[in-house]
């Protein structure tokens, strides 16, 4: 039997843990640092920080791991990999220069331009006047994105030259010689592709899913780490999906291998279906967080053995449900992003049950950061999936604050 360890402390992390242990391969699951909501049968949590490498490659090779997978992108960036590599042990993910794609925005956006895969237009700048000369070049809205990771929260959307302008004088006065990528707005539908990809440049691709970046309902308020997600998005076509992954995912997997760089781990494609087609709005180097908790459940054969599949260089077999649609709504603390209140109570597992719950920031029962919890339901249909989800928070009279349209561009389609 097998033993994993998962690098990361939330609810996508958690449903990782819950995704292992569903393995007829795998007896433990470690996961270091987890939270306190992490009480699953045979799941450990370790009390060690996901960028502590040296600690995470001891604990490895004393508890005799198997398999580590990084659930978070900044042990990716600072190069987990290398190091688990450079000590013979297996695991899951991008090497440091490979995990540029999340890593550096500019990366990206090179390697896009530089092999015509559809992106925005865009420049990258680094002075206040080289990104005042370039504000005309785009039109309104204009898009900013600093780069260097971000949380998911790097991207800046301003409809007014005015607020351009003095968006661009807080970031040159913070930092005189600040990266910054400017860009085209592109306008249509969003949507999320996964992709697992391994040795030699095998791949399988998960279903396609939707999340919800704005705080409130209406896709108002600031953008956040994500407020709510589901899977699959059945009103996009099979051809949609099939032609983003042939013009944007696989094309941008062998950029990787051609420049020297192959790229081995979770690839996540932001996808804008504009009216020239779909085209790459950014990408991630592991699973989204919520995405992941609407996406990991529908696996229906043994993700262990997908994994290790995948780092021998080999097709693996990846069977995923198609009977349902999966909505997952974050629990998050009043406050949320700006200035977390915590304290407030979080909803136990029997309180939810018997729908799943995946723990974020939970410690001793009560919320400890921002996104607390993600509450998922699944039925033959949005629209009753999303019945069941909000009956369920609805009735639990939590201090916590979620949105309540999730899944609505959904729901839409299915009423029509």
């Amino acid at each position: 039997m097998a033993k994993v360890l998962i690098v990361g402390s939330g609810a996508r992390e958690h449903a990782l843990a819950q995704t292992f242990l569903r393995s007829s391969i795998v007896s433990q699951v470690y996961v270091a640092p987890g939270n306190d909501g992490m009480t699953d049968d045979n799941l450990v949590r370790l009390e060690i920080q996901a960028n502590a490498t040296t600690a995470l490659i001891e604990t490895v090779k004393n508890n005799h791991i198997d398999l580590t997978f990084v659930g978070n992108e900044e042990p990716l960036t600072l190069g987990i990999v290398d190091c688990f590599q450079e000590a013979g042990l297996t695991i899951f993910g991008p090497n440091a220069v490979a995990a540029q794609l999340e890593g550096s925005k500019d990366f990206t956006k090179s390697l896009l331009h530089k092999y015509h895969i559809p992106t925005a237009n865009s420049v990258t700048v680094t002075s206040l006047t080289a990104a005042q000369s370039t504000l005309s070049k785009f039109g309104l809205p204009i898009v900013f994105k600093l780069d260097g990771l971000a949380l998911g929260k790097g991207v800046t959307i301003i409809n007014d030259a005015a607020q351009a302008e003095d968006y661009l004088s807080d970031v040159y006065t913070r930092d005189a010689a600040a990266k910054l990528v400017i860009e085209e707005y592109l306008d249509g539908v969003e949507f999320s592709i996964f992709s697992l990809v391994g040795e030699n440049g095998v791949v399988t691709h998960a279903p396609i899913a939707q999340d919800h970046k704005r705080r409130f309902d209406g896709d108002k308020g600031p953008n956040t780490g994500g407020m709510g997600a589901y899977s699959p998005v059945r009103w996009l076509s099979d051809t949609v999906r099939d032609r983003a992954i042939s013009e944007l995912v696989m094309p941008t997997i062998a950029a990787m291998a051609n420049e020297g760089t192959p790229f081995m781990g979770v690839l996540y494609t932001g996808v804008m279906l504009t009216q020239d087609g779909p085209k790459v709005i950014e990408f991630n180097v592991r699973f989204g967080d919520p995405e992941a908790q609407v996406v990991l459940p529908q696996l229906t054969s043994d993700f262990y053995q997908l994994i290790m599949d995948l780092l021998n260089g080999n097709q693996p077999v990846a069977e995923w449900q198609d009977s349902d649609v999966y909505i997952g709504v974050v629990l998050a603390a009043a406050g949320y992003p700006q200035a977390p209140i915590k304290g407030a109570k979080v909803p136990t597992v029997d309180e939810i049950t018997p729908l799943i719950i995946n723990f974020a920031g939970v410690k001793a029962g009560v919320a400890s950061g921002g996104r607390v919890a993600t509450v998922v339901a699944h039925d033959m249909n949005t629209t009753l999936a999303q019945q069941k989800v909000y009956n369920k928070l609805d009735q639990l009279g939590t201090d916590l604050q979620y949105r309540h349209d999730i899944a609505y561009q959904a729901i839409q389609h299915e009423v029509k």
